[in-house]
């Protein structure tokens, strides 16, 4: 973070291009961040577009080395500041769509590809693969299967299926462990299309999940009871998201239906929307990396 805070957000006022959207925040939140989506830019405090590439995107994220990693539909790559791209992997001709990118501890990028053939890649830094595991979507619809699959501590990968109505953990052999259900009574069962869209393990085991055309974001224990519920009337298909260091949550919308409602909000555990970002004329957040909040990194888990 270091890297980019002296890199990407002390570029010269020269080169920035004219205020995107606003920040709201009774407090004074104000955050930088990358958004995917039908834009694919690093928004800074001010709304300033700090960074960018001309091109739709699904996954991305901000690396330590203040390079940024995007996933787009057919490929992944990872640019400097600079747009010069050090990583590149193209999607496998058998599969028809990527959804996630993600940059590992140990080097690897986590890929995942959507298909007759859907998966979750490692791919090492000189572009093999060096795990390969096979996922179980339960539809053929290709662009339905897979979302924003993560790498787990213990080695397992969470994996959002939407049409499954289920977050799947898997094993590096592809064997299913555990199944976290998103169609359950109490968030209104399988006519409210609970598709889940994020899957971040918290600190405590617990799970975040935004559940995108449900439009709620909903926290589950470990063995997949719903422990913390928010839905309003501003939620609108909520796609990506992070749990801030600060134990807030944030969840980006990419079906917000006016100029009134907004492309991101934060939420804090008593459910009070305490930030929001909103861009006249914009749609379609597709992931959100909250970098810093009032000048200070903003931390927590993706």
């Amino acid at each position: 973070m270091k890297l980019l805070l002296s890199g990407f957000l002390a570029i010269s006022p020269l080169l920035v291009a004219a205020p995107f959207g606003e920040q709201i925040s009774e407090s004074g939140i104000k955050h930088s961040f990358l958004i995917t989506g039908t834009r694919t830019a690093i928004i800074g405090e001010d709304c300033e577009v700090i960074w960018e590439v001309k091109a739709k995107s699904r996954d991305g994220e901000v690396l330590p080395n203040g390079n940024v990693l995007v996933a787009f539909a057919k490929e992944v790559k990872e640019f400097t500041k600079e747009k010069k791209v050090v990583f590149h992997y193209k999607l496998a001709a058998e599969n028809k769509e990527i959804s996630t990118a993600t940059r590992l501890k140990n080097g690897n990028t986590l890929i995942a590809e959507m298909g007759s053939k859907p998966r979750i890649l490692e791919v090492a830094p000189g572009g093999k693969i060096v795990v390969d595991v096979p996922v179980k979507p339960e539809t053929d619809n290709t662009h339905m299967q897979i979302r924003m699959a993560r790498k787990l501590p213990n080695g397992n990968y969470l994996v959002p299926h939407l049409l499954a109505f289920a977050i799947k953990e898997y094993t590096p052999k592809g064997e299913i462990v555990r199944t976290i259900k998103t169609d359950l009574p109490e968030l209104g069962g399988r006519e409210k299309k609970n598709w889940p869209f994020t899957a971040i393990l918290l600190e405590d085991e617990r799970i975040m999940a935004n559940l995108t055309n449900g439009n709620k974001t909903v926290i589950f224990d470990k063995d997949g009871k719903v422990n913390w519920v928010f839905a309003n009337d501003q939620c609108a298909d909520p796609c990506g998201g992070q749990f801030l260091a600060n134990g807030n949550v944030v969840a980006c919308q990419y079906g917000s239906k006016s100029d009134a409602m907004p492309d991101a909000m934060e939420i804090s555990p008593d459910k009070k929307v305490v930030w929001q970002f909103k861009a006249a004329k914009y749609r379609g957040f597709h992931e959100v990396h909250v970098l810093t909040t009032n000048g200070k990194p903003a931390g927590g888990r993706r």
